[in-house]
């Protein structure tokens, strides 16, 4: 899997930065797929920057993994990837999957709710 091209934020854009992966895993592999997933949620909801990670599996392809996560900018999103454990991650990842991560970059036309305080 080789990094994705961030695509430049709208010049007007003031939301976070998010990006959708999708994996799908060999058969036979998707417990392997699963577990290097989450093994990325503590370390990554930690981040500076870092405003929501989730992991999901399609109803219908038991196989299909897609990663969803948001970050204050873009420069957060590539400080992430750059991080050891990604790569690691992104390495350990490629024999258990079928071709390259597919990748998506949404902006945000909402607004974020506020915390609960």
């Amino acid at each position: 899997m080789e990094r994705p091209q961030f695509p430049e934020p709208d010049p007007d854009e003031t939301g976070p930065y998010t990006h959708l992966g999708f994996a799908v895993a060999k058969p036979g592999h998707e417990d392997e797929v699963e577990a290097l997933i989450l093994a990325l949620v503590e370390p990554l909801r930690a981040e500076e920057g870092a405003i929501e990670f989730h992991v999901h599996r399609d109803r219908a392809d038991r196989r299909t993994f897609v990663i969803y996560e948001m970050f204050r900018s873009k420069k957060d999103l590539e400080r992430h990837v750059a991080q050891p454990y990604t790569q690691d991650f992104i390495r350990s990842m490629q024999p258990h999957v079928e071709g390259p991560l597919r990748q998506q970059f949404l902006r945000m036309v909402s607004t974020l709710p506020t915390a609960a305080g």
